[in-house]
């Protein structure tokens, strides 16, 4: 099996090396967090010239290492290690085992040889607060599931055929690993029941198992619809015959959040320069799973499509927004109507702005003004892009619209400024 070698994490790792911070390696569970420390970046060191014996690598959930789970032992047992004055490049994984591990780490970051690199998978490591446990002085990575291009080094098959498997199944690694696409589903479905809600239900201690499913329900079904928590409030009701709290929908939502399942867009107009916290989007960090909770059921591909966008944006370094431009015009009884575009993302970074368009198909010139329709009413020049589903060639139109393929947005990082 060909291996996705993560060359852009391990680049960013580099960039941290010797910044006296804690590295923490952050993000959903089983994207492969340790394959990225102990095997990528461990060989990647030793490449730089970096002696062996200067590793100093621990799995914690090994129960060879068990006794390390002290926080004393392992305190005293990574200093031993130590050979001279050299850099010691410390690797932990699953450090969250070790009660109390924020004062060993913290400890380590005192001796101005060690290095240290750390990731953990169970809920509380992966909450997004963990930064704040080690006062700043921890340096945040975040790892994704692997993205299109990933995916297009583990297979011959074309691009266009693994497009449609990545809609379907996501990409997480292990998912990847099997040929079998049963195998793939219920590996998924396994995944998000018995791991992810799971870890949720025992971080939080919570008794309402079915609200919290039902509510995640509800988000993977509005992928890319505009939505808030009075309109889930209004569905527990109706639907579930639930009164369940605007508060209690709230917190689910944030746990959701906090485990990297889900990413929150915000509404921002445009024209007024702000933004608008009635209604907000919901989005998937991996497709598969998304599925995979909805049972395969619900492949709405232009949701999916807008997702995928929303993810590989992220990915890239953007804020993203979910955009709208209000507009006043005079109707056919020369009346003043009120009407708002909607532009499917708002992307900044540094001084560079986007705005970007996701159409699954765009098919003849009427679907194409659709699409284009909200950009005519915005009145700064920044850039607006139309990615679509089907294969075709970059290209501008008269009002300097560019419009390109999903593929090629997603197999080329600088795509938006062809």
């Amino acid at each position: 099996m060909k291996e996705v070698n993560r060359k852009d994490y391990i680049d960013r790792l580099d960039r941290k090396r010797g910044n006296r911070l804690v590295k923490i390696v952050t993000g959903l569970r089983r994207c492969g967090k340790s394959y990225l420390l102990f095997t990528l970046f461990r060989r990647h060191l030793l490449e730089q010239g970096v002696d062996a014996g200067h590793i100093i690598a621990l799995s914690l959930d090994d129960i060879e290492n068990s006794h390390l789970l002290n926080p004393k032992e392992l305190y005293h047992y990574v200093l031993q290690q130590v050979k001279d004055n050299q850099t010691h490049y410390v690797l932990l994984d699953e450090i969250q085992l070790v009660d109390g591990f924020e004062a060993v780490l913290n400890g380590f970051l005192h001796r101005e040889n060690l290095d240290v690199y750390v990731t953990g998978s169970n809920s509380r490591f992966l909450s997004t607060d963990i930064i704040t446990e080690f006062r700043g002085r921890g340096d945040e990575l975040r790892l994704t599931p692997f993205r299109f291009v990933d995916i297009c080094t583990l297979s011959d098959q074309r691009p266009e055929d693994l497009l449609i498997q990545y809609y379907r199944f996501g990409g997480m690694p292990q998912v990847w690993m099997k040929d079998d696409f049963k195998e793939r589903e219920q590996y998924l479905k396994t995944l998000f029941d018995q791991v992810y809600l799971s870890d949720i239900i025992g971080r939080y201690h919570l008794r309402g198992v079915e609200e919290l499913g039902t509510v995640t329900d509800v988000l993977a079904s509005s992928v890319g619809s505009l939505t808030n928590v009075t309109r889930l409030k209004d569905t527990f009701k109706s639907v579930c015959k639930s009164n369940i709290s605007h508060n209690t929908i709230r917190s689910y939502i944030d746990y959701l959040k906090d485990s990297f399942l889900i990413s929150e867009a915000q509404r921002y107009d445009i024209k007024g320069r702000q933004y608008i916290g009635a209604q907000q989007k919901f989005y998937f960090t991996d497709l598969g799973l998304r599925n995979a909770r909805l049972q395969f059921r619900q492949q709405e591909e232009g949701h999916l499509m807008e997702n995928m966008i929303y993810n590989e944006l992220l990915y890239r370094g953007f804020s993203v927004d979910v955009g709208i431009v209000p507009v006043a015009q005079l109707n056919e009884k020369q009346k003043v109507e009120r009407k708002q575009y909607e532009v499917d993302f708002v992307i900044n970074s540094g001084s560079r702005r986007y705005y970007v368009q996701s159409a699954y198909e765009m098919k003849n010139e009427e679907k194409r003004q659709q699409e284009t329709q909200s950009f005519g009413h915005i009145s700064d020049a920044f850039k607006r892009v139309i990615v679509q589903n089907d294969a075709v060639l970059p290209w501008h139109d008269d009002q300097g619209v560019l419009t390109i393929s999903l593929t090629d947005f997603l197999l080329h990082d600088d795509v938006l400024d062809w």
